[in-house]
């Protein structure tokens, strides 16, 4: 009887993933392609609206986000995908693959070969642990992201971040306040509102959605 690399439980199969998680390791690999789809509303923080108003009392929002544009750049999920086909190839002495096509079509191709090798990563690969850590860790990163509902610690929905840069183009992240903290603060733009900014805070949000719903 041995131990699964990745739950730690114990696995009659004496293999390196029990079966559980060599399905949901399976599972989170047929989910990247969509997950990095999913990315791409949220790599402009603003909504690229033209609205005229006056400006908040904020720093400007940055005209990307790093992290989405990292997350779908060449080094992002597309990477490690690749990093770990690489690794697989190695380990069974295969010829290195070679990247063809833009990023979700790499991707595509990583992520079909990767679960090709499961069962043989699953039974015969000390490095499947990792692997499959790395493969949910990158999951949960990007869910966080476009489905922030499935944090442990959400806080409250407040609306969107009303902060605007000079041309007008709105943030529009979700705000969220948190237990025990002073100030709302935008993980996007990185504006705060302390306190004292949040009944104006709450009366741009509800100004932003009625002019979204109006466009």
């Amino acid at each position: 009887m041995t131990a699964c690399l990745l739950c730690e439980q114990h696995d009659d199969t004496g293999s390196y993933l029990c079966p559980a998680c060599t399905k949901s390791t399976v599972g989170r690999l047929h989910a990247l392609p969509g997950l990095y789809d999913d990315l791409l509303p949220f790599l402009t923080p603003g909504n690229g609206g033209t609205t005229t108003r006056r400006a908040a009392a904020v720093s400007a929002p940055l005209p990307v986000s790093e992290i989405v544009l990292t997350l779908r750049g060449p080094g992002g999920i597309v990477g490690v995908a690749e990093d770990w086909v690489a690794a697989v190839r190695a380990a069974r002495r295969m010829q290195p693959a070679v990247p063809v096509g833009a990023v979700p079509t790499r991707l595509s191709a990583a992520v079909r070969e990767l679960v090709g090798h499961m069962p043989w990563i699953a039974v015969s690969w000390p490095d499947a642990g990792l692997f499959a850590e790395e493969i949910r860790s990158l999951g949960r990163d990007i869910s966080s992201i476009v489905d922030p509902g499935d944090r442990d610690d959400r806080g409250t929905r407040l609306g969107a971040c009303p902060a605007v840069d000079s041309s007008g183009v709105i943030c529009g992240a979700i705000l969220r306040r948190y237990p025990d903290t002073k100030a709302v603060a935008c993980d996007w733009c990185g504006c705060t509102y302390p306190p004292a900014t949040w009944p104006g805070l709450k009366a741009w949000i509800e100004h932003d959605e009625q002019q979204a719903i109006a466009s």
